[in-house]
């Protein structure tokens, strides 16, 4: 493991060797809360380096609200064919620039510093001459460090030979440990159903994702109960500072990304005030500065104009032509003295 993380840490035990050197430099170099706050100070330095990607998760979520409707309509449209469904996914999401993995990446992050960190501390015990960055009084340094006779590098669970090798025991340890489960687990538990508070309708469209969200609320600070007998202080100290952390990034992000949305409204509304429209009853102007309907009417009229015939001449049929023979024959002279033989 060393050699594979040795890239993540170096660079965390530096930070908290960082820390230490100015907190110790106040409170002394062997006082447990001075290794404390290094520890504390080493989550916020790292939490500091991670904002933008929180931010990009939170404004990734905002962005999955809004085509949420979509989302669902191709759950419905393709729920037989996973297939097709995810390639439609795929689109709607590079359609409207949101990275599914932007939301996983701080979590992402995070694992490898966590586990980095277990392996610094693990590594603060009797006889060990350096520890990355420390040397052998940054060591001895902190095997010598207590918070109210616990150890920073022991756990609950230890054999009591190994906390006798450090100068604690049990009692000790449980003293100081189960408050800090306690209020590691009831962070850990607000930190979630901030969450699931804010829980964008993206999400909300699936419901597998929703109770899957609900369940986690309840079962991490479980975990956290549960796990602290086997971490270290130090670790539950990290853990405690993550979940304080968090639960103040996550309402002063929201509270960013709100007034951002906020000022993108007010903007949307200003531009339609700035477009010009028609006053009641009046007709929209075309360009040429006649009225639609009245440039409308003009060309009706002309074309009705080229449309209609002219007047026939006398004796002519409409469309212009003449009269028939047998109009012709009507006014003959040998027709008219025939019928007026008859009437004799």
């Amino acid at each position: 493991m060393e050699s594979f993380f040795s890239f993540i840490l170096y660079p965390v035990s530096a930070i908290l060797w960082f820390w230490h050197k100015i907190f110790g430099a106040v409170l002394g170099p062997d006082n447990g809360f001075a290794w404390a706050l290094a520890v504390f100070f080493l989550v916020f330095t790292l939490r500091t380096v991670l904002i933008k990607p929180a931010l990009s998760q939170m404004r990734a979520g905002r962005k999955m609200a809004k085509f949420a409707p979509h989302i669902q309509k191709l759950r419905e449209k393709y729920k037989n064919d996973r297939q097709r469904m995810a390639q439609e996914m795929q689109k709607l999401q590079s359609e409207h620039g949101v990275n599914p993995l932007g939301g996983c990446l701080p979590a992402l992050l995070q694992i490898p510093v966590f586990l980095s960190l277990f392996h610094v501390l693990r590594n603060f015990h009797p006889g060990a001459e350096s520890n990355f960055v420390f040397d052998k009084a940054g060591v001895d340094s902190f095997i010598q460090a207590n918070i109210f006779g616990a150890k920073l590098s022991n756990w609950i669970t230890q054999p009591e030979q190994e906390l006798a090798l450090f100068g604690t025991d049990r009692t000790s340890m449980m003293i100081v440990a189960i408050p800090l489960m306690v209020i590691a687990s009831i962070a850990t538990y607000f930190t979630m159903r901030l969450s699931v508070k804010k829980q964008t309708d993206a999400s909300m469209a699936n419901p597998q994702s929703a109770m899957m969200a609900k369940f986690m609320m309840y079962i991490a600070p479980i975990g956290a109960l549960i796990s602290g007998w086997f971490l270290p202080i130090a670790v539950l100290l990290y853990w405690l500072a993550n979940n304080v952390w968090t639960l103040g990034q996550q309402h002063f992000l929201t509270k960013k990304i709100d007034a951002e949305q906020e000022r993108e409204r007010q903007k949307e509304i200003e531009a339609k005030k700035a477009t010009p429209r028609p006053k009641p009853g009046q007709k929209p102007v075309r360009d040429g500065g006649k009225p639609a309907s009245e440039e409308e009417g003009e060309s009706a009229t002309a074309t009705a104009t080229e449309a209609k015939p002219s007047k026939p001449a006398p004796g002519q049929r409409p469309g212009g032509k003449p009269g028939g023979k047998k109009n012709q024959s009507k006014n003959r002279p040998g027709k008219q003295a025939s019928r007026a033989k008859k009437r004799r």
